[in-house]
């Protein structure tokens, strides 16, 4: 699968969340094969017949499912022969470093462990584990604060234990297309970024910032991270955008601005490139329940 024909998902998450959940009912499914940062537990109820991608594998779907994504995965459901027109929808999704390494190395957190590192290949459970799951999962937004991040680490230890749950895609399918960036500048690049992004940020700044010149950053950072300067700015600024058109009612000329884009039309031309719609269609497409903790 070309890296180059896959669009990266620009998630609503900011830095200071822990994970969003998102429910809708729908007729179909019309978003295009795709890959995050984030981890996404999605259950899809009413589906019989939907065609599931995830990395080199490919199926069918029955009337439920539900599936663990690791980081970077491509994955994407489309409507091939589902004929209902109500699809329900549940995706939870939370930042690859909500529980980072050394929290997970607890003997207690072996099992979420080993389940998230597996998640790397997708995970589908069994109809069994989704009919124990689906009303914790349902249910979760009825929490707030603690309690919710409490019910996710609930979740994931049920699905750690479970029986009979398959791996999706194939390890040759990972180990060809992963890719690690661990790098001090890097990350102090980038939280830079996403402190700033609402003002003018120039490739001498950042240059600057992490001691290169400013060929050898745009280099550097294109090499470590597979993304221009610009388009790692663009990113944030978009996730950023994006949960203002979920969350508030701003016109998209106020979200450009305060999204750190110069003007509209450039905010809708790289949002049209970098999202497959329009900011108001994607206002549109996101109607539906949508919480932040």
């Amino acid at each position: 699968m070309d890296a180059e024909s896959l669009m990266k998902e620009i998630t609503p998450l900011t830095q200071n969340d822990c994970f969003t959940f998102f429910s809708r009912t729908k007729k179909e499914f019309n978003f295009p094969l795709h890959y995050h940062e984030e981890y996404e537990l999605n259950l899809i109820i009413n589906a019989q017949g939907a065609r599931r991608v995830i990395g080199d594998h490919m199926d069918n779907i029955g009337d439920m499912e539900l599936v663990l994504v690791g980081p970077n995965l491509p994955h994407a459901w489309f409507t091939h022969q589902c004929e209902s027109d109500a699809i329900r929808e549940v995706t939870v999704q939370w930042h690859k470093d909500l529980f980072d390494d050394r929290f997970l190395s607890r003997n207690q957190l072996h099992a979420i462990k080993t389940l998230l590192q597996q998640s790397v290949n997708g995970l589908s459970f069994s109809e069994e584990t989704i009919k124990s799951i689906a009303p914790k999962l349902l249910s979760i937004n009825q929490n707030t604060g603690f309690d919710s991040v409490i019910s996710l680490m609930l979740i994931l230890r049920e699905l750690s234990v479970a029986n009979n749950t398959v791996t999706l895609s194939s390890r040759a399918y990972h180990e060809a297309t992963s890719t690690s960036y661990n790098s001090r500048r890097i990350d102090k690049a980038f939280d830079f970024m996403h402190k700033n992004y609402q003002t003018p940020i120039q490739l001498k700044e950042m240059a600057k910032l992490v001691n290169m010149t400013e060929v050898s950053f745009s280099r550097f950072i294109k090499k470590r991270t597979g993304n221009t300067f610009i388009d790692s700015l663009n990113n944030i600024r978009l996730g950023h955008a994006c949960r203002m058109l979920i969350e508030t009612t701003h016109t998209v000329a106020e979200i450009s601005y305060k999204t750190g884009f110069n003007n509209i039309s450039n905010f809708n031309k790289v949002f049209k490139k970098k999202k497959g719609c329009t900011p108001s269609e994607f206002r549109l497409n996101y109607q539906g329940t949508r919480i932040f903790i």
